[in-house]
């Protein structure tokens, strides 16, 4: 872990070295999803409510989703552009030293002006919590961080399993944008305002549903009798990530240099 974190210090100084241009960066990345939350918003206040859920208790859908996201385009940035260093044969030097591939393809790249969408959603979090009745117990807290924390891990899963297609394609798919992209701007909405294949498909093959909408209703005191069940459901971000770790060490053991 120090290794890592000497990246983050390392990348950092070097981003905040023209200091004018990073925060202008900054201040981008936090403008540009306003268009979506100004979309979500006047759309409540045209129609005062979405299939029961009112306009804060989907602000919080919203900003928990988009906290996941931000925080994994940060740090796990170095997955998502990885099929650059296939094409250009720099993934051999990763290969010869004596660290794993994994945190040093984390330790590429690091884009920290994308923390301006971090910011913006951390404050629609706390707006959302406070014009909500919910009364942040122990349990509830906990529930929150796993949402999280296991959000992350979900978004940094797939940006890792599509670098592992870039052993066998060389180049990026960019139809997996379709679950990064696409996830995330679906999951900014309650699942059940959805076709029901939909629903399924975001929470039992691609659990977002499992850190987002399922512990939400726990939240919202809406669980009824589940309670537990929901609570615990951000660790399917857990065991989704694993699968993911597997299958780029499957691909690591199937690279072959492209000789450049």
């Amino acid at each position: 872990m120090n290794l890592y974190f000497k990246y983050v210090a390392m990348l950092f100084k070097s981003q905040v070295q023209y200091r004018a241009s990073f925060w202008l960066m900054m201040i981008g990345q936090s403008l540009t999803p306003l268009t979506t939350f100004a979309g979500l918003y006047f759309m409540f206040d045209r129609f005062g409510q979405l299939k029961g859920w009112s306009f804060f208790e989907a602000a919080l859908c919203y900003a928990i989703i988009g906290l996941c996201f931000s925080l994994s385009e940060t740090f796990a940035r170095g997955f998502d552009t990885f099929s650059g260093l296939v094409q250009g044969g720099d993934f051999d030097r990763l290969l010869v030293r004596p660290r794993n591939t994994v945190l040093q393809v984390l330790g590429s790249k690091f884009e920290f002006a994308r923390m301006g969408r971090l910011l913006q959603s951390v404050i629609i979090l706390i707006w959302s919590l406070h014009n909500l009745p919910i009364e942040l117990t122990f349990p509830k807290v906990i529930t929150l961080t796993l949402m999280i924390l296991c959000g992350v891990l979900i978004f940094s899963g797939i940006f890792m399993a599509t670098a592992s297609l870039s052993f066998w394609t060389v180049q990026g798919l960019e139809v997996a944008n379709v679950f990064t992209d696409g996830g995330r701007e679906m999951t900014k909405y309650p699942l059940n305002i959805y076709q029901r294949w939909v629903t399924l498909f975001f929470t039992f093959v691609i659990p977002f549903g499992c850190v987002n909408y399922l512990p939400l209703l726990y939240l919202l005191d809406r669980a009824n009798g589940n309670e537990l069940l929901y609570m615990l459901s951000p660790l399917a971000g857990v065991l989704f990530f694993f699968p993911c770790l597997l299958f780029w060490h499957i691909g690591v053991r199937h690279y072959r240099s492209t000789g450049s």
